[in-house]
């Protein structure tokens, strides 16, 4: 962004102070030779930085209307939507000038977003989440209205965008845990501090998850092997279940077979009254 004449003027007035060899231009007068020698340096300075701001503004316009927007940019532009806020005119970018930092980061709602292709349909998805409580979760149905909008406004010309903002995708899962019991007790409870490390372990596997990444089974387990206490865990069975847009509810659940990527974008465990311990 172009300096002001007065900023570059006055740059080069300090370097000049600093310069010895130029201590016989003292005159404080604005009239004086050197000082106006510097104005028109200064001016001519800002001239240039003006042409530049103009010619990357040029460029800009230019890229943003030729360039076929990437999954990275809808996943970003997710991310940077503001709730409350209006574009600016014929842009997909907001004018934030003298609006406080900390009503610019609540206005962003989206914490979570991943942008994937649709395999049967010419079509982008956009799986978004925020954040309540510590816990992923859907934002509100006026917000998603917003969103809508917001992108509805930015995408690229005949290109088809649904955004889902699902509640997570449930988790079921049936096992047996096989434990020590020098450290676990019969309801996997850990003997010296009290607490559940079978499921806190499951729960940090999950938050541990990218949005939008796989669960795989096996690493699933390979995370609850290293639990201290568990000799052996053994996954019986996994199933899922997440909201059929059709009925606007949790379909059937699903075994997993492997590994499963979320439809919401995350997962949310039911419960942990099938996971069973065993001497």
């Amino acid at each position: 962004m172009a300096r002001s004449i007065d900023q570059i003027q006055t740059e080069i007035i300090q370097t000049k102070e600093q310069n010895q060899t130029l201590a016989g231009l003292s005159s404080t007068s604005k009239t004086s030779i050197w000082q106006l020698i510097t104005y028109v340096v200064a001016y001519a300075i800002y001239t240039l930085e003006v042409l530049f701001d103009t010619h990357k503004a040029e460029t800009d316009n230019a890229i943003a209307l030729l360039k076929p927007h990437t999954k990275r940019w809808y996943r970003q532009k997710a991310l940077d939507f503001q709730y409350g806020f209006d574009l600016m005119e014929d842009s997909d970018k907001y004018s934030n000038t003298g609006v406080d930092t900390d009503v610019i980061e609540q206005s962003k709602i989206i914490k979570y977003a991943a942008v994937t292709e649709s395999a049967d349909e010419s079509r982008v998805i956009i799986k978004i989440a925020t954040e309540t409580d510590g816990k992923l979760s859907p934002i509100e149905p006026q917000e998603k209205l917003a969103f809508d909008a917001y992108i509805g406004e930015i995408k690229d010309a005949g290109v088809s965008v649904n955004a889902i903002n699902f509640q997570p995708d449930k988790l079921y899962l049936n096992m047996k845990i096989f434990y020590d019991p020098l450290v676990l007790d019969a309801q996997g409870n850990s003997i010296i501090s009290g607490g559940r490390p079978v499921e806190d372990a499951i729960l940090d596997y999950l938050k541990n998850l990218p949005f939008d990444g796989q669960l795989v089974l096996a690493h699933l387990v390979d995370a609850l092997q290293k639990v201290e206490g568990v000799l052996i865990p053994h996954l019986d069975s996994a199933e899922s279940a997440w909201i059929d847009g059709v009925i606007n509810n949790y379909g059937p659940a699903t075994p997993i077979n492997v590994r499963v990527t979320p439809a919401s974008g995350y997962f949310e465990v039911v419960n942990f009254n099938n996971i069973s311990y065993v001497v």
